[in-house]
């Protein structure tokens, strides 16, 4: 073969893979495609200078990794808010339409996978990176470049970033999981899990042999000229990437719902598993308009597919302890497949719940289980009893430590601070990434330093030095230098981390901002009438906070001073002025964003709230005031515009 041959083979090659991968449309024979590719591989053995980037050749894994390096996108991967009915559509909608009138809508599927980025430079594939919080993913290129749905190379040649889902078809993860029972290995429970471990293994070759597939659903950054999403989309296919099943361009509620019905009907006739459908606003400006909350993009939402229901039997109750001491029973049920995935635990809230509903052991019960919401017990067959029922009994002691249990309204807890699993829950906590984010202190390195005894409570990580870490388990010198260098960098982190990181009950992570920024390091000595005046803060939240406080005063104090936390900076005292000390609620399209609006009255003092109350001094509205504006009207709240406000100050 000559190297022009070599080059025309390989072009034939990413066209039988296209056709075959992409288009679901195979042109040629295994046998034409498998002599081919042989040819090609003969050819690359003997001239290995010369092997295209392009080759399907280089799509074979053969690199063992050690791990994967963190990767920043070079935009945010965001999430989606849920809706879940068509109730839900309307109050989206309103809320969208109020942000622009003149907006149609793209409908596509939302495929149940593992989220990725590629990136493309000059044509080539560079990057392949996980979501991973959406800012920093992981860097796993070698096994991305082994996905045959994914183009090496692409006629657009600027910097681009697009985004999918990486998933396996139903009937190969029935193959998958026959060949793992044969194995002897431990079934995967459902295809996302599937695609998800096959995305992360450190053998590429792993990930070669598992058939993922790729479906985009949006670009990050690019300089794509399409002003409109289903053009972009529709651009993004033609370099070479797979269609969705179905897709649509809507005008209005009763076409989304149109498609969005079609997609429930289909749902089962797909060749990959879907959770719902993704409604965007379909023009890029709009989008850029609309912006993002701190969450969310305002200009999209992911309308969930119907829950599913099925009957099963309760064979156990078991109960877990979180890291706050609170018991928490929850039902074992036979296992239990609702829509791909085997369901065999489901929530039971409290016992209060268990009485109420009047739940037995061995009693068959409708489970019902939406999207990756824990399954819970919606309804008792008290008529299918037959005498083999039991009563569950409330517990008395503590199923860990074998303490005596105190009972807390509702809740039941354990009061015994040593009690391994509150330890165990509260380090993994204190070291998650809305708290400290000590990176390398999962729920593994905590139990086995909980179980060798080198750490007894979240002061001990402290303590840890090298030489104590080499004398565990798994244990080398890199990964224990790494550990104490992520609980060194803990130390300095803002107030309303190490807060949020005690893990007081009912205060996450909105209520730690709030008692940073009114008491700073003052917090300990707080006094229950001035936590009660913060902005969202009420009696239940004051009352643990203070119980936890006295409770725990010395290790709060001690942890304190070891990781030294940045006090927030006070906001100097504001002028007088007709807001300063008052609760403002904004509402409606205004002058300006009322991002900024808000930002200005809290520098003049007041406090800006969501919810209209009582306790409201102003509301201030713009166009199309909704809701908001009617509530102040009926309590009598001094309601102005933004131009009244502005002519106030």
């Amino acid at each position: 073969m000559k190297k022009e041959e070599y080059i025309k083979s390989i072009e034939k090659l990413n066209l039988y893979s296209k056709h075959y991968y992409v288009l679901d449309d195979p042109i040629t024979t295994d046998e034409v495609y498998d002599k081919l590719y042989h040819e090609v591989v003969e050819y690359e053995v003997e001239h290995p200078t010369e092997v295209l980037d392009n080759s399907p050749t280089q799509r074979v894994g053969d690199v063992v990794s050690e791990g994967f390096t963190k990767e920043p996108h070079l935009s945010r991967m965001w999430s989606l808010e849920d809706i879940f009915d068509k109730e839900g559509l309307e109050k989206w909608l309103i809320k969208t339409y109020k942000l622009d009138k003149n907006i149609t809508f793209y409908c596509e599927p939302k495929y149940d996978g593992a989220s990725l980025n590629l990136v493309y430079e000059n044509g080539k594939l560079v990057k392949g990176i996980t979501r991973g919080d959406g800012t920093v993913g992981e860097l796993i290129t070698q096994n991305v470049r082994t996905i045959n749905s994914i183009p090496l190379e692409i006629e657009h040649k600027e910097s681009i970033e697009i985004r999918g889902e990486v998933v396996i078809f139903k009937d190969e993860f029935e193959k998958i999981n026959k060949e793992r029972l044969k194995n002897g290995e431990q079934l995967f429970a459902n295809p996302r899990n599937a695609a998800a471990g096959s995305l992360r293994q450190l053998d590429s070759s792993i990930t070669a042999e598992r058939n993922l597939v790729f479906l985009p659903y949006g670009v990050g950054v690019d300089s794509l000229p399409q002003k409109r999403l289903h053009k972009k989309m529709e651009y993004i296919y033609s370099l070479g990437f797979r269609r969705p099943p179905e897709r649509a361009v809507c005008q209005n509620i009763d076409e989304i719902e149109s498609i969005y019905k079609q997609m429930v009907h289909d749902r089962e006739s797909y060749t990959m598993m879907l959770d719902g459908m993704v409604i965007k606003v379909d023009e890029i400006a709009s989008q850029i308009d609309m912006g993002y909350t701190v969450k969310v993009p305002r200009f999209a939402v992911a309308y969930k597919f119907p829950a599913v229901e099925k009957i099963t039997t309760i064979k156990d109750i078991v109960l877990q302890v979180g890291r706050t001491g609170a018991v928490t029973p929850v039902a074992i049920v036979e296992p239990t497949d609702i829509d791909g995935v085997v369901v065999e635990r489901a929530t039971l809230h409290n016992f209060d719940e268990i009485q109420r509903k009047d739940i037995r052991l061995n009693d068959k019960v409708i489970i019902l289980r939406s999207g990756d919401v824990i399954p819970k017990i919606i309804k008792v067959l008290t008529h299918e009893r037959d005498g083999s029922e039991k009563m569950f009994p409330k517990p008395t002691h503590c199923p860990v430590c074998q303490s005596e249990l105190l009972q807390e309204d509702v809740l039941i807890k354990c009061q015994n601070l040593e009690c391994e699993a509150r330890v165990v829950n509260s380090i993994i906590y204190f070291a998650s990434k809305p708290c400290l984010n000590i990176d390398g202190l999962g729920v593994k390195i905590v139990e086995l330093l909980f179980s060798s005894g080198m750490v007894k409570s979240v002061v001990d990580l402290f303590d840890l030095t090298l030489e104590k870490l080499l004398t565990l388990e798994g244990f080398k010198e890199k990964k224990a230098q790494n550990l104490l260098d992520s609980i060194e960098k803990a130390k300095g982190k803002e107030y309303w981390r190490f807060l949020n990181a005690l893990g007081i009950e009912h205060i996450g992570e909105v209520a730690s901002k709030t008692l940073a920024e009114r008491f700073g390091f003052a917090f300990i000595d707080a006094s229950r009438e001035d936590i009660i005046t913060c902005d969202g803060i009420g009696e239940e939240m004051a009352e643990s906070v203070l119980e936890f406080v006295r409770v725990n005063r010395e290790t709060i104090l001690k942890l304190q001073e070891i990781l030294e936390p940045q006090e927030p900076i006070q906001k100097e005292e504001a002028k007088e002025n007709p807001f300063k000390g008052k609760t403002v609620v904004l509402t409606g399209t205004m002058s300006e964003s009322r991002g900024a609006i808000k930002e200005m009255l809290e520098r003049l003092g007041a406090k800006v709230s969501g919810s209209v109350s009582k306790k409201t001094d102003f509301l201030i509205y713009g166009d199309d005031a909704g809701s908001k504006y009617d509530k102040a009207m009926g309590l009598g709240v001094i309601c102005i515009s933004d131009n009244e406000m502005k002519e106030m100050l």
